[in-house]
């Protein structure tokens, strides 16, 4: 196993995520399988894995459960817990001690060895920063000056923006933080800027979604073979891996496994380091190019549309969302992002007047595309 240094202790250079634990007949909403999750942290252990991560709101609260029972039986000095304020959800906004004592009795431990502001975005930023109200943040830097959080950190699905608005704030308290990393998302989600800018605050990044849902995982017969050639040995789901081996900034990864033998091949990807040399990565870039053109609106961002929108639309910044819901076969970033905009400014405010299309270089039916959005959300 790959290790990294992070302040005085080593980090496995890989974690074990608890969001997609196998479960009993295989259904998202099944009980998990806790013997299936036993033997997974069991394997974890032996082979080196030293970082785990849940959340509150993983498999209905199964996640905590399940994997603290599964660490029970290891010295607790041995690994690493991570968990996370469910931000995600702004009903939880003002309950932060009593959902971080639940936390706490449902792993089963005194401490968290890392916590996190869970999903910083659009839809949140603003209760997450309202101390006056929600003292989010100064109760979790009570409990980490109690001993009760070692380390305290942020995931993030948002954008740069909102990224930097959170760190201006609290980035001389924050010591990680985790994003949405991988060669898809390296240009299509700005993930090469978040890293920048993270390096400027020099937070180490934490990565999650390397395989991007399980997309990342198996690719077209043509893409395959292209990699095959330069790697005859190197699995496609290692190659995402190899991808996130290439970046300094990165220090631990997040195999986010539903299986025994997806988790034994994405630990065999870490038993050594093989980062890719730049005609490696630059073929990375051009299948992701290839795989966001099948779904992607050729938007260039130069405003001409929104220049001429009566609505006021930020027509692409919704392109963008709009690329990113269809490319992930309606995922959860787009419909938090639209949320958070005001009624008038959101898909549904387009009045296909036209007005955007006609001075549009790429020629893209925007009104189309934003009345495809709004059924799509």
């Amino acid at each position: 196993m790959i290790y990294k240094d992070f302040k005085d202790i080593k980090l496995s250079a890989l974690g074990l995520g608890a969001m997609r634990l196998p479960t009993v007949g295989g259904t998202w909403n099944a009980p998990v399988d806790e013997a299936a999750v036993v033997q997974m942290v069991d394997y974890a252990i032996e082979q080196g894995v030293n970082y785990f991560d849940t959340a509150w709101g993983y498999h209905g609260g199964q996640s905590e459960l399940v994997l603290g029972q599964a660490l029970a039986k290891y010295p607790r000095n041995t690994w690493y817990l991570a968990d996370k304020f469910p931000g995600y959800d702004l009903a939880n906004f003002g309950k932060a001690e009593p959902i971080f004592e639940e936390q706490l009795k449902r792993c089963g431990v005194d401490y968290f060895d890392f916590y996190l502001f869970h999903n910083v975005c659009e839809l949140n930023v603003e209760l997450y920063m309202d101390e006056e109200k929600y003292h989010t943040y100064e109760y979790l830097v009570r409990q980490k000056e109690a001993g009760r959080i070692k380390h305290l950190g942020f995931s993030a699905h948002g954008s740069y923006d909102v990224m930097k608005r959170f760190l201006d704030a609290y980035g001389d308290a924050l010591e990680f933080c985790q994003i949405q990393l991988n060669y898809l998302d390296w240009e299509f989600q700005n993930a090469k800027a978040k890293v920048e800018l993270l390096d400027e605050y020099q937070l180490p990044v934490w990565v999650m979604e390397p395989m991007r849902g399980g997309q990342l995982a198996a690719l077209p017969e043509e893409d395959t073979v292209m990699l095959k050639a330069l790697r005859p040995d190197e699995t496609v789901p290692a190659w995402a891996l190899r991808f996130l081996q290439s970046l300094p900034s990165v220090t631990l990864s997040l195999s986010g496994a539903s299986s025994y033998e997806q988790l034994r091949e994405n630990i065999a990807a870490y038993q050594s380091e093989n980062p890719l040399n730049k005609t490696e990565m630059d073929t990375l870039q051009d299948i992701a190019a290839r795989i966001i053109k099948k779904t992607a609106l050729p938007c260039t961002a130069c405003r001409y549309c929104a220049d001429h929108c009566p609505q006021g639309l930020d027509i692409p910044m919704l392109i963008g969302l709009y690329n990113e819901h269809c490319s992930t076969a309606n995922g959860f970033i787009a419909p938090m992002a639209i949320s958070a905009l005001p009624e008038g400014k959101q898909p549904g405010a387009c009045a296909a007047c036209k007005s955007c299309e006609a001075v549009c270089p790429q020629q893209i039916k925007i009104s189309d595309a934003m009345a495809d959005f709004v059924t799509k959300l």
